[in-house]
């Protein structure tokens, strides 16, 4: 680039605190200079006087809230032609029409996929941005004060860095007290050249001060893990475990003391009344899943779920109440026939039973972990003891719901594995 070329600006106008702050660190970093702006007066007066090459308006209810200020934009000769991207609640296809005629070029229904927003930054300020294409499913969510991390395939830095702003987000939105980090990557194998990325997952896992070191647990088979962590008196405190009861048991307090860790941590998954939230941005990409960054379709339309439970009864309310939502289901009535169908197509997610003849609910679980990309599993059973629970979710399954439950609670808990996964 030409050092005496103008850098490009943008400027944010009254987004929510992850969203701006993500997004300014991540345009710092590709050389693009960001102003922010709140509030109507603020926002025309920053509008005039830097007259960006992009503005970005986050609104929380309705266009009509931002409509006195697109109207004095496009008032002034110099902001006329300035490109907007909005984003913010979804709005039927004729309200966003409407947006057009003030510059608006994009808009975006949250959660945002951050992958297409950033592309669409990067097409209309007509700068080049780098985004790391590292595959990576990464997932959080949380139970009580015990916030689960679960990353697979590898570490991408992009969804890492927004890790450390939905972790934040998170801890607000839920009020949670004195939060605890479990960070599981047991299917990650690293080496010397992870370091300078291993380095960025800590940082972002302990950049929040309301996280205590101590409260920071690590649950990695890989010993280059316990070395890295070992070497840097920034981690000092952050511990590195071998398996999910033991991170469990070194995290919950003393002040628990009415059972033991997995009593505690069994008791909060079948009560299915874990409730993160969506967030302002989706760290989900949708290059995770193929999805065209120029045409995205509904999300209903693009979600597939399997429902492997030998209850005829079961299979048939649950399929009933994924298809009202415009969510596409298959059940199956057996393990084996569902491990089957899994060797030719993918799932987003499946509700499945433990106990089933032949092929059982854990066989599938021990499966799913052979795989590059595991389907997210809800394990949805009669069986309540402590030692099935710890089992399943041991193995990877990502909820665990006692039988019976209304089928509101199954979808509840469905959606927000969806929404967890980045």
């Amino acid at each position: 680039m030409d050092a005496n070329a103008r850098k490009k600006q943008v400027l944010i106008i009254n987004a929510a605190p992850m969203f701006r702050e993500f997004l300014r660190e991540k345009l710092a970093s590709e050389n693009v200079a960001v102003e922010i702006a709140d509030g109507r007066l603020d926002s025309f007066t920053k509008i005039v006087r830097v007259l960006p090459d992009l503005i970005v308006i986050d609104i929380e209810n309705s266009f009509e809230e931002i409509m006195d200020l697109l109207e004095r934009k496009m008032s002034e000769p110099n902001a006329k032609r300035i490109p907007v991207i909005i984003s913010g609640p979804v709005m039927d296809r004729a309200q966003i029409s409407s947006l057009v005629q003030y510059g608006v070029v994009k808009y975006f229904s949250k959660p945002i996929k951050f992958d297409v927003f950033f592309e669409a930054i990067g097409k209309i300020i007509r700068v080049n941005l780098s985004m790391d294409t590292t595959p990576c499913v990464l997932e959080i969510h949380h139970n009580g004060n015990i916030i689960f991390v679960e990353i697979a395939q590898g570490l991408n830095r992009e969804k890492i860095s927004l890790l450390k702003y939905r972790i934040s987000e998170m801890i607000d939105a839920n009020k949670i007290k004195d939060p605890k980090l479990i960070v599981m990557m047991t299917n990650l194998q690293l080496s010397f050249v992870d370091g300078i990325n291993v380095e960025l997952l800590l940082d972002t896992v302990t950049a929040d001060e309301r996280i205590q070191h101590r409260n920071i647990k690590i649950l990695s088979l890989d010993n280059f893990m316990d070395e890295f962590i070992d070497g840097h008196a920034a981690y000092v405190g952050v511990k590195v475990i071998k398996d999910l009861t033991s991170a469990l048991g070194s995290i919950v307090g003393k002040s628990q003391s009415a059972g033991d860790a997995t009593d505690i941590i069994a008791d909060s998954i079948l009560s299915g009344d874990a409730d993160d939230g969506l967030g302002s941005v989706d760290i989900r990409f949708s290059a995770d899943s193929g999805e065209d960054l120029n045409s995205l379709s509904a999300e209903g339309s693009l979600l597939t779920i399997a429902i492997v439970d030998d209850d005829e009864v079961v299979r048939r309310i649950l399929t009933q109440s994924f298809l009202s939502l415009g969510i596409s289901a298959e059940a199956f009535d057996s393990g084996a026939k569902f491990a089957q169908a899994i060797q030719s197509k993918n799932y987003d997610l499946a509700i499945l039973d433990i106990f089933m003849q032949g092929v059982s609910g854990y066989d599938i679980l021990k499966q799913m972990r052979t795989r590059e990309k595991p389907i997210p599993i809800i394990v949805y059973s009669q069986a309540v003891q402590r030692e099935y629970v710890i089992q399943a979710l041991s193995l990877g399954a990502k909820g665990y719901l006692a039988k019976p439950q209304k089928p509101e609670v199954i979808l509840k808990k469905a959606m927000e594995i969806l929404h967890e996964r980045i």
